[in-house]
């Protein structure tokens, strides 16, 4: 039973690590945590905001303060959905997709460090490890 809850324990602890890193990361750029997870959505699509709401898991209203305060920014805009003219779609603007490729640099340079001291089969086996996890809580 004390491996279960080291394993709970320790999976909770690189949580808030990984949590503490990315808020760093995010804080540099004078972005919140909920503005880096938009902006990581958006690199490669340009969802509809029902879609965007889903996967953030906020509700509409909470999604279009986001997106209000990031096209503030300059970082994202509104466009007409090309499927139903009534809705709008959210993509990254120029500057939002070069934020988010520093931001997304920075991220992987800081779990890089993280798991540097780690030799190179127990991080593949690792990186296994956690598809195997995310594949099944899906």
């Amino acid at each position: 039973m004390t491996s279960a809850l080291d394993l709970v324990d320790g999976l909770f602890q690189l949580s808030f690590q990984l949590q503490r890193t990315l808020l760093h990361i995010a804080g540099r750029h004078r972005l919140s945590l909920a503005q880096v997870r938009l902006l990581g959505i958006l690199r490669d699509r340009e969802p509809g905001m029902l879609a965007l709401a889903r996967h953030l898991a906020v509700k509409k209203s909470s999604l279009s303060g986001l997106v209000d305060r990031a096209a503030l920014r300059g970082l994202v805009e509104r466009v007409a959905s090309s499927e139903d003219g009534r809705a709008a779609n959210v993509r990254l603007t120029a500057k939002g997709r070069r934020l988010s490729r520093v931001v997304e640099d920075e991220v992987r340079t800081a779990v890089a460090d993280l798991v540097r001291g780690i030799p190179r089969a127990d991080r593949n086996q690792l990186a296994e490890l956690v598809r195997r996890v995310l594949v099944s809580a899906a």
